[in-house]
């Protein structure tokens, strides 16, 4: 599965051409983003494709070295989960 990395969003796009999936994460600051949005089509739902772009995004922010603070619910519980990202976690 290949997703779309830009800055401060990453999307996959459909068979169709059309987005069906994704994580957003404006920054607030040079050393931080908000991750605040997660969406995926309903027909993706229950594939694990959340999960998946939750993934991409926390370790693209990692990479550039950046913290997160997140208001995403889905964000919320998927970080509780993976224990090896709570470093980048800003309250």
């Amino acid at each position: 599965m290949n997703f779309v990395v830009k800055e401060n969003i990453i999307y996959y796009v459909d068979e169709n051409g059309e987005k069906a999936a994704e994580v957003t994460f404006p920054s607030l600051d040079e050393h931080t983003v908000e991750i605040n949005h997660t969406f995926v089509a309903p027909s993706l739902r229950g594939t694990g494709m959340a999960g998946k772009l939750m993934q991409a995004a926390a370790e693209e922010i990692s990479r550039q070295g950046k913290r997160a603070v997140l208001t995403c619910s889905y964000a919320k519980g998927w970080f509780e989960h993976h224990k090896e990202f709570q470093h980048m976690i800003q309250e």
